[in-house]
């Protein structure tokens, strides 16, 4: 449906304050799903659905509203990736002692920004020379057609769609208050055993959210995530454990033997200590991989937008779903980007050559990432991608380079990578999202300038409200704890302060390393041999670095998707599967968030009462969300 020919309003004054209430939503929701999981989800569907919904009170709306509101929503949920991938690794290095919000917000502006700026010249190139796939964008902008022809609830529509939202959000919510409120079961059900010397482990988390999780992925990367986490737990840690059986490893605070733990406790701090590093060497390979493969497809689209560019100079008239934000405008607000970017490093570090070196490869690795980000959006779509993987690449490259300038014994060298870090991630994630609704809005005619502002306005609403986020979580379950892990921005610490300790593992970076050129050749031959399922080399250190208790879940929802598709492959099917799993992660984190705020204002820990004795309750309830999911989207 192309609404080129129509005159229909699309940055109205209702659009634009949903999208930033929407925005700063699922900004919090996603920054609990990311800090609990390492891994987050589009919002672009589920913001479109509550869109029409809203908007459909109102007499006088139309698609390109509902196509507006999604794109400054989904700008928040994206931003947050960028913010919890990193920005706690300040904390759990000791830089900050608590959760500074000014300079949180600061970060998330300047790099989702960038992000948007660096994508404009990308959209033609991308979007309509190269016709990539953009799963997600055309999903949300099928979503939105199906919406607007279906005002008089003819079929699934907006009001339909709420509602499963709605009933899935209230279970995830009510599951997580009974487990993180009350206490009434345990997060996960795991345990290892020792056969001969060797320890294995295996478990899964009781959460509903990486359930929907591994649902929006889909099998394959289901399939590589928990095949990544077997790597860890069922291969690499038996093998140490067999090797050295006496191994000290952290436990509760202390160094320990693991023959004097549990054999759960154990296979824990092995992959703390050493197993989860195969996961680092495993993310830069994939990280440097994704630029090597992706050089020509970037030099070809950059070719193409420079062709628009002089057209457009030409004298030509551009039709009105074809106008960018002019490329001038985009140049000059990058040049006064640079000041607070220069600003920001010189706090850090105080040298004013330093900090000018460091703005500068936060600008070449911001384009050369955004660009990235946004191509791999079409090819895999937003859940799927790789941003954790080149974020590692931008801080280990800023270790090394603060590292020979600074020496090992600056206090201040990993958190000034750490920052450097933080806003190519940030710029990385909102350049993928701006691609995927800028495909959503050319199937459905939106004006690209509008939807390129109205990412900056839901960049600039989310980041806002992020800073808060962090602190009451923080103050509630300890970023980085055994309840809130932050897997993604721990592993950024580890990265960055082993470069200046030199206390970084390199011998499993290395091994890591090796397994991923390993994945790469298998990948290669499914490429040359046309086979539907791939293995992209991130997705499985990915899997390597989570805690198998994390990859489990996710590897029973993809394998829900494929199978409750392949029993009822309907269109209206799979959009109430992507409804129901983004309602359940949006209850579940939005809850994870409400049972925080009372702890967080009286600063009591134990302020939620707890109930004991209803252990089996969890497991039970686990067990029928997935034949609910398994259910509703097979009939």
């Amino acid at each position: 449906m192309n609404n080129s020919n129509k005159s229909l309003p699309e940055i109205t004054l209702k659009a634009i304050l949903l999208g930033i209430l929407l925005s700063m939503i699922l900004a919090g929701a996603n920054a609990y799903l990311g800090l609990f999981a390492g891994m987050t989800v589009s919002a672009s569907i589920p913001a479109a659905v509550i869109s029409m919904g809203v908007l459909r009170m109102f007499r006088k709306s139309n698609i390109l509203e509902n196509n507006i509101v999604q794109t400054a929503a989904s700008a928040g949920e994206s931003l947050a990736a960028g913010v919890i991938f990193t920005i706690p690794a300040l904390v759990l290095l000791g830089y900050w002692e608590t959760f500074d919000y000014v300079e949180i917000a600061k970060i998330a502006a300047i790099g989702g920004v960038i992000g948007v700026l660096f994508t404009v010249p990308l959209r033609r190139a991308l979007i309509i020379t190269a016709k990539l796939k953009f799963p997600e964008g055309i999903a949300t902008a099928e979503i939105l057609k199906a919406g607007d022809e279906a005002k008089s609830g003819q079929s699934e529509d907006s009001a339909g769609g709420i509602k499963i939202i709605g009933i899935a959000g209230l279970v995830g919510g009510v599951m997580k208050i009974c487990q993180q409120g009350f206490a009434i079961w345990h997060a996960e059900v795991a345990g290892a055993a020792v056969v001969g010397r060797s320890i294995f482990g295996i478990g899964t988390d009781l959460s509903p959210a990486l359930i929907s999780v591994g649902y929006i992925v889909g099998r394959n990367i289901g399939i590589l995530v928990v095949a990544g986490g077997l790597i860890s737990w069922v291969v690499a840690i038996p093998i140490f454990s067999f090797l050295s059986p006496d191994a000290i490893v952290p436990h509760n605070g202390a160094l320990r033997s693991i023959s004097e733990l549990t054999s759960w406790d154990a296979a824990g701090g092995i992959w703390t200590s050493r197993i989860r590093y195969l996961g680092v060497g495993a993310m830069v390979v994939g990280g440097v991989w994704s630029l090597i493969k992706l050089f020509k497809p970037l030099i070809a689209g950059l070719k193409t937008s420079m062709e628009a560019i002089r057209h457009r100079h030409s004298g030509s008239v551009l039709p009105r779903e074809e106008m960018d934000i002019p490329i001038n405008y985009v140049g000059l607000a990058l040049l006064v980007l640079l000041i607070p970017v220069f600003l920001l490093y010189l706090g850090i570090i105080d040298s004013v050559g330093i900090a000018a070196l460091l703005a500068v490869v936060m600008m070449v690795f911001g384009f050369l990432f955004s660009a990235v980000a946004a191509y791999m959006a079409g090819v895999v779509g937003s859940s799927n991608n790789p941003i954790s993987g080149v974020t590692i690449a931008t801080i280990l490259f800023s270790s090394l380079l603060l590292l020979a300038l600074l020496g090992t014994g600056s206090g201040v060298g990993a958190a000034g990578a750490i920052m450097v870090g933080a806003v190519v991630c940030c710029a990385a994630a909102i350049g993928g999202d701006n691609m995927q609704d800028l495909k959503t809005g050319h199937i459905v005619g939106a004006t690209p300038w509008k939807q390129q502002v109205m990412q900056i306005v839901g960049t600039l609403s989310a980041a806002v409200v992020l800073g808060l986020v962090l602190d009451i979580l923080h103050t509630a379950y300890t970023i980085g704890s055994p309840i809130l892990p932050a897997p993604q921005a721990t592993l950024m610490k580890s990265v960055a302060d082993g470069v200046f300790t030199g206390s970084l593992p390199w011998t499993f970076v290395y091994i890591g390393a090796i397994i991923a050129v390993i994945i790469i050749l298998i990948d290669l031959r499914q490429e040359k041999a046309e086979s539907d399922f791939r293995v992209p080399v991130l997705a499985v250190a990915v899997g390597i670095y989570l805690p198998i208790t994390l990859t489990v879940p996710i590897f029973i929802g993809g394998m829900i998707n494929h199978f409750g598709n392949k029993a009822n492959a309907s269109q209206a099917s799979g959009n109430k599967g992507l409804l129901m799993a983004s309602g359940l992660i949006t209850g579940e984190a939005l809850m994870g968030i409400l049972v925080a705020v009372p702890i967080f204002i009286t600063s009591n820990k134990d302020w939620w009462p707890h109930f004991q004795g209803f252990e089996l309750v969890g497991p039970a309830a686990f067990l029928a969300v997935i034949y609910w999911l398994y259910r509703s989207v097979s009939r």
